[in-house]
């Protein structure tokens, strides 16, 4: 071979070398791109999967606090009447005892005594 076969030789097998290589780049690049639009759309998802998260927190925080404003007079209520029973109940305890001597009889007494409270209108 003539030193111009081979120079020809090594430019050609060069060029193979460097179209090969300029394929798998391209391929690979390619390959990139499809992924990275991929992630894209999935990120996409994800905010809107998170979008809708904070939304519906954010209702039941405002229906949480809707609920705990309407509950504040019940609850006020409920606290007025715990009050007038703790008074009842502590005249009841500090009154002395019906028959003493007798705790079962006492203690009689004072159900027959809060029985016909009850049924008083």
């Amino acid at each position: 071979m003539t030193p111009v076969q081979i120079v020809l030789a090594v430019l050609v097998v060069g060029n193979i070398a460097t179209g090969w290589a300029w394929l798998g780049a391209r391929d690979d690049a390619t390959t990139a791109r499809a992924e990275l639009a991929a992630k894209g759309q999935e990120l996409a998802g994800v905010r809107g999967a998170a979008q809708a998260c904070s939304t519906a927190v954010d209702e039941l925080r405002t229906l949480a606090d809707r609920r705990a404003r309407e509950a504040e007079a019940a609850r006020r209520a409920a606290g007025v009447r715990a009050a007038a029973h703790d008074r009842k109940a502590d005249a009841i305890l500090a009154a002395p005892p019906a028959v003493p001597g007798d705790a079962c009889a006492s203690a009689q007494h004072r159900v027959d005594a809060w029985l016909q409270g009850r049924a008083q209108p």
